[in-house]
C-alpha cells in the first residue's frame, strides 16, 4: 500500500509494523502513530508464502500489518492464520462485489430501469456534447447509455466482471476496472459515479477521490445520506455493504481528497435520500 495508512484499514491491537524498503517511511509513521515497532524487511518476491509463514510464526496470537510486500495478495488485506496455513478473508467490499458477480440479470431486472438524470442534469450542466466522460461502476450501462444520447463519449468500466460481458452482450465496449486497485487513465473531462461510491469506506473513498482528482477536473456521483454503515440484500437476496454519509463530513472529504463541491442536491426514493454532488478539482 503506497503512501500513508490509515488505522481505520488496519484496525486494533497491532504489536508490530512490518515494511518493505519502499514503504519504510509509511510504516515508520503508522508504528509511531500506533504505538508499536517498526521492521524493515526486504521484498518478499521469491518465496512469499514462507517469509509470511516465518513473520507469523513470530507473532502467534498477535496481529501484525505487512506493507508493501509482493505477498501475491489485493492489498489492503485481512489474512488470518488457520494453524496450518493462511486464509485470506474477503472484505466487506469484495463480498459485495461478489453478490454482482452471482446474480448480474437479477440485478437488472430489479433495478429502476430509468437513468439517474438529476445527476447527469448536474454534469450536463458543466461538460458540453462531446466531452469525454469515465464512469465507474457502469453496473448494466443504463446511464452510459443516456449519457451517450446527450452527447458524450464514454468509457464504461466495472470491477464486476459480469457486468462487463453483460454491457458487451449488448453491444458495447466495456473495460474491467476496479475503482479500489486500478489506475483510471484519461485524462478526461469528467469522472461519473452513480450508486458505487455508497460500497466504500471512508478510507478506500478518499483513496478514490484522489485518483479522481488525477484523472478528470470535474466528478459527478451519487451517494446515499443516512448514519453509519448497512448491509442489505435487497434487489439480489445476497449481502451488499453500504456506506452512508451525512453532508458536513463528506463535504470535509471532498475537501481534503481535491475537491470543492459545486452542487449537492438530495432526491428521495423507495430506499430512502441520495446526494447527487458535483465537484470540482482545486
Amino acid at each position: 500500500m503506497p503512501g500513508d495508512v490509515q488505522e481505520a484499514v488496519v484496525g486494533e491491537r497491532v504489536a508490530v509494523v512490518y515494511a518493505g524498503p519502499f514503504e519504510a517511511a509509511a510504516g515508520s509513521r503508522l508504528a509511531e502513530r500506533l504505538g508499536v515497532r517498526l521492521t524493515v524487511v526486504p521484498e518478499l518476491t521469491q518465496h512469499p508464502d514462507a517469509e509470511l509463514q516465518s513473520i507469523a510464526d513470530l507473532h502467534r496470537g498477535e496481529t501484525v500489518v505487512v506493507l508493501g510486500l509482493d505477498l501475491g495478495l489485493k492489498l489492503p488485506a485481512v489474512v488470518e492464520h488457520t494453524g496450518d496455513g493462511w486464509t485470506r478473508i474477503a472484505s466487506d467490499n469484495e463480498t459485495t462485489l461478489a453478490a454482482y458477480e452471482h446474480a448480474p440479470d437479477k440485478f437488472r431486472d430489479t433495478i429502476p430501469k430509468d437513468p439517474n438524470n438529476d445527476l447527469i442534469d448536474l454534469l450536463a450542466g458543466r461538460v458540453t456534447p462531446g466531452g469525454r466522460v469515465l464512469e465507474l461502476g457502469s453496473g448494466t450501462g443504463r446511464d452510459a447509455i443516456e449519457l451517450e444520447r446527450r452527447g458524450y463519449v464514454v468509457r464504461r468500466t466495472d470491477a464486476a466482471q459480469a457486468f462487463v460481458e453483460m454491457m458487451r452482450a449488448d453491444g458495447y465496449a466495456a473495460d474491467g476496472l476496479n475503482a479500489l486497485t486500478d489506475e483510471y487513465g484519461g485524462p478526461y473531462d469528467a469522472v461519473y459515479s452513480s450508486a458505487v461510491f455508497l460500497h466504500f469506506d471512508r478510507a478506500q473513498l478518499a483513496g478514490v477521490l484522489r485518483k479522481a482528482a488525477r484523472t478528470a477536473p470535474l466528478l459527478a456521483f451519487a451517494t446515499r445520506e443516512g448514519k453509519g454503515e448497512e448491509w442489505s440484500s435487497r434487489h439480489l437476496d445476497l449481502p451488499r455493504h453500504f456506506v452512508l454519509w451525512q453532508e458536513a463530513p463528506l463535504r470535509e472529504l471532498l475537501n481534503a481528497s481535491g475537491w470543492t463541491v459545486e452542487q449537492l442536491e438530495r432526491t428521495e426514493s423507495k430506499i430512502g435520500t441520495w446526494f447527487q454532488v458535483l465537484a470540482v478539482r482545486t
